[in-house]
């Protein structure tokens, strides 16, 4: 049996990503006609075609798009592979591509950097901060390793180990606190109250859901963009806002004048590790929840 290239494979993969030849050939440092001579070969060595061409157009026949899914899984495989051998077989060595969600990065960089450089010394730490969406699309591409997100999400092909608790508190400014019904109860707040972020947070999911606020009218047609935004929002005296203790801890509520207490039902998200489930390193990731679990508000692992 003939082995396919995996030089040729990593091409259908980066013109599949960019869609255009001349583009794709300059990203694999390559001319292109030797780029379409080894989607050519590709084509012949598995006898079906992988893209209909239409002069200067093409697309993926259905075939080609099943070929570029499997050739990821492949070449992530094989770049573990590379990264194991460079490393002597030194698994808390290498690099480490660590993505994280901006609900969380600001407040866990320093601490991530404070485990890796006490714990792993030959470990090369790379840090990205960017919505989950973009996150688990490079999980799933190879350009990152591990991700940190906010839990539950469905993350299909891919393992999570949730690493701590983190609670939601309900913040308002000091002037409104003695408005707030006791006990709790957020559907006796103001219609377009409470602000939260945009929906490409998945903070905003998991606070409707964990704080019952799905389909209410409560919710403000405001979104922000960042939890800071929501600070200033709630201490304009707006209205209200939720935030996550992870965030209070590492006082986001500094220079303002808002308070925070307990959400309802002492409700929370979940903060998980995700990798993809065919990778060699699982080893290191268990390690690293064990010691970053302990920077959660609540530690779900033990070291």
């Amino acid at each position: 049996m003939k082995w396919p290239n995996l030089k040729h494979l990593h091409y259908l993969v980066v013109l599949h990503e960019v869609q255009h030849f001349n583009k794709a050939a300059q990203l694999c440092c390559v001319s292109q006609s030797t780029l379409s001579t080894a989607i050519q070969n590709l084509e012949e060595q598995f006898s079906c075609q992988l893209l209909e061409r239409d002069h200067k157009t093409f697309v993926f026949t259905p075939f080609g798009l099943e070929l570029v899914e499997r050739s990821k899984k492949l070449l992530n495989d094989a770049t573990e592979l590379v990264d194991f051998a460079h490393s002597a077989g030194n698994w808390q060595a290498g690099s480490l591509k660590l993505g994280v969600i901006p609900t969380i990065a600001p407040f866990i960089f320093e601490g991530i950097l404070s485990v890796v450089n006490t714990n792993f010394a030959e470990l090369q730490l790379k840090l990205q901060e960017d919505t989950t969406e973009n996150l688990l699309r490079q999980l799933n591409d190879g350009i990152l390793d591990l991700l940190i997100l906010a839990l539950p999400m469905e993350t299909p092909g891919c393992k999570q180990l949730v690493i701590g608790h983190d609670p939601f508190h309900l913040v308002a400014h000091e002037d409104l606190i003695d408005s707030l019904p006791e006990p709790m109860d957020m559907s006796a707040l103001p219609k377009d109250s409470v602000f939260l972020l945009q929906r490409e947070h998945c903070m905003t999911g998991h606070a409707v859901s964990a704080c019952r606020l799905k389909h209410s009218e409560q919710v403000s047609s405001l979104a922000a963009s960042s939890l800071h935004t929501l600070v200033e929002l709630a201490n304009s005296k707006l209205g209200y806002t939720f935030m996550p203790e992870l965030a209070i801890n590492h006082h986001i509520l500094n220079s303002s004048q808002l308070v925070s207490m307990p959400a309802e039902d002492n409700a929370y998200r979940e903060i998980g590790l995700v990798w993809r489930s065919g990778t060699t390193r699982v080893r290191l990731f268990r390690m690293l929840a064990e010691l970053l679990s302990a920077l959660m508000p609540i530690p779900t692992l033990k070291k």
